[in-house]
C-alpha cells in the first residue's frame, strides 16, 4: 500500500503518524472515527481545512464521511466536538498534523474578528493582517477567518463588519476583486509633508477617494485640517478619510494626560468612571490612538466644518481595545486592524482523537466526552 503522491505530507506530518501508517499497512486497515475539538470557545471556520482534506482524499481515491456538528460561523464551546471524520485509518492517520494546522488558528481568528465587529457594529473594519502573517498560507487562513467572524457579526447584531482587506490575493473573501488602501507612512516620508503626499496621491488617482495618514510629523490636528482645506470637495462628499496611527510613545497633538481626561469628561464621562484596569485606562486616555484622541480629532474636524470627513483608527485594535472603544462610543468610522490574529498561539491548538474503531466506541481514558451523543447538524461524504 504505497501512495507516491504523499511525499509532501510525509515530510510535514508528525513522524509517529508515518510509522503508524506503515504498521496499519502491514497488519490491516480498519474504519475509524476522529473527533475534532479545541480547548477554548471559537467560531467554526473549517473551510480551508476541509477543502485540503477533500483534495487529499480524492488523490488517494479514499472515501471519507464528515459529521459536522456545527455550520461555518457558529460558536463552539471549549471541549465540544466540532466534527467527526470517518474513514480508512490507513488513509487518515498521516493527515492529522496538517489538517489541525489549517483548522485551529482560523477558528480563533474568526472568534476574535466576530467579537471585534460585534462590539463595534457601526464601524467598518479593514483587515490589515497580511504583514503580520508567517507566509502566504497563514495570510490566506487569516483573511478567510476574518470573513467568517465578520459574517457572524453581521447576522447576529447587524454589524457592518469587514468591508475588505489589504491584499488582492485574499480580497475575494470580502466580495472584492482587489485589496483596499491608499498610503503607508513611507509615502509621507517620501513626499516630505502630509499635504504633499495627499496631493501626489490625488494626482496619481484623481477619481478615487483618499485616506491620509496624519501622524507622521506628530501634527495630527494641524495636518488633518490642512489636508481638508486643500481638498474641500472630497471632504464635503465624504470621500476623504484621515487615519490615526499615533505611536504609543506620545500623545496626539494637543493632548496630554490632563487634557485627555477633560476630553473624555466632555464626550464620554461614563467610560472614564467605569474602567477596570490600567490597560483599559490607557485605551481611554493614554498615549497613542486613545478614545480621547479620536474624540479630539472629531471635535476639531466638526468645529472647522469638516463633519463629513471620516476617521480611520489603527494601532493595536484587538478584541480588548475594540470593546473599550465601543463602551466609550468613540466616533470611529473605520478600524484598520490585523489584531484579530491569535495573540496566544497555544490557544489555537486543535486536537483530534479517534473515538471509534470499526464502529466500536473506544477512546483513551479521560476523553469519553468526545463520543457522539446527538444527531449531526450536517453529515456528508467527501
Amino acid at each position: 500500500m504505497t501512495h507516491p503522491e504523499n511525499g509532501e505530507i510525509e515530510r510535514y506530518t508528525d513522524h509517529y503518524f508515518n510509522r503508524s501508517k506503515q504498521v496499519v499497512g502491514k497488519f490491516g486497515d480498519c474504519q475509524v472515527t476522529y473527533a475534532i475539538f479545541m480547548r477554548r470557545p471559537v467560531v467554526f471556520a473549517p473551510r480551508l481545512a476541509l477543502e485540503w482534506l477533500e483534495e487529499t482524499c480524492r488523490a488517494r481515491n479514499a472515501t471519507v464521511e464528515l459529521d459536522l456538528r456545527y455550520r461555518e460561523g457558529k460558536w463552539v464551546g471549549a471541549g465540544e466536538p466540532m466534527m467527526y471524520i470517518t474513514g480508512s485509518f490507513f488513509h487518515l492517520v498521516d493527515l492529522e498534523t496538517i489538517f489541525l494546522q489549517k483548522l485551529g488558528p482560523a477558528c480563533v481568528a474568526a472568534y476574535n474578528a466576530w467579537t471585534m465587529c460585534a462590539d463595534m457594529p457601526k464601524s467598518a473594519f479593514l483587515a490589515m493582517d497580511a504583514r503580520h502573517c508567517a507566509g502566504q498560507e497563514m495570510a490566506e487562513m487569516m483573511a478567510y477567518a476574518a470573513s467568517v467572524g465578520s459574517a457572524r457579526a453581521k447576522r447576529k447584531v447587524g454589524a457592518i463588519g469587514f468591508i475588505g482587506n489589504a491584499t488582492h490575493a485574499t480580497a475575494h473573501y470580502f466580495g472584492r476583486e482587489y485589496g483596499l488602501g491608499t498610503m503607508p507612512h513611507a509615502l509621507i516620508g517620501y513626499a516630505g509633508s502630509t499635504l504633499r503626499a495627499a496631493e501626489m496621491f490625488h494626482e496619481t488617482f484623481p477619481n478615487e477617494g483618499m485616506t491620509v495618514l496624519v501622524d507622521y510629523f506628530a501634527r495630527e490636528i494641524s495636518d488633518s485640517l490642512e489636508v481638508c482645506r486643500r481638498f474641500p470637495e472630497l471632504a464635503a462628499q465624504g470621500n476623504l478619510s484621515l487615519r490615526l496611527d499615533t505611536t504609543g510613545g506620545r500623545y496626539l497633538e494637543g493632548l496630554d494626560p490632563a487634557s485627555s481626561y477633560a476630553v473624555l469628561e466632555r464626550f464620554s464621562p461614563e467610560s472614564i468612571r467605569g474602567y477596570r484596569s490600567e490597560e483599559e485606562l490607557r485605551y481611554l486616555v493614554g498615549t497613542g490612538v486613545s478614545a480621547a484622541a479620536i474624540f479630539h480629532l472629531r471635535a476639531e474636524l466638526d468645529r472647522n466644518g469638516f463633519d463629513k470627513v471620516k476617521i480611520v483608527a489603527s494601532s493595536g485594535f484587538g478584541p480588548a481595545k475594540c470593546r473599550i472603544m465601543a463602551e466609550a462610543k468613540a466616533p470611529i468610522d473605520v478600524v484598520g486592524s490585523g489584531s484579530f490574529l491569535p495573540s496566544n498561539w497555544s490557544e489555537t491548538y486543535a486536537t483530534a482523537d479517534i473515538v471509534e474503531y470499526d464502529g466500536e466506541k473506544r477512546v483513551k481514558i479521560g476523553r469519553e466526552f468526545l463520543h457522539r451523543n446527538r444527531p449531526a447538524d450536517a453529515t456528508r461524504p467527501l
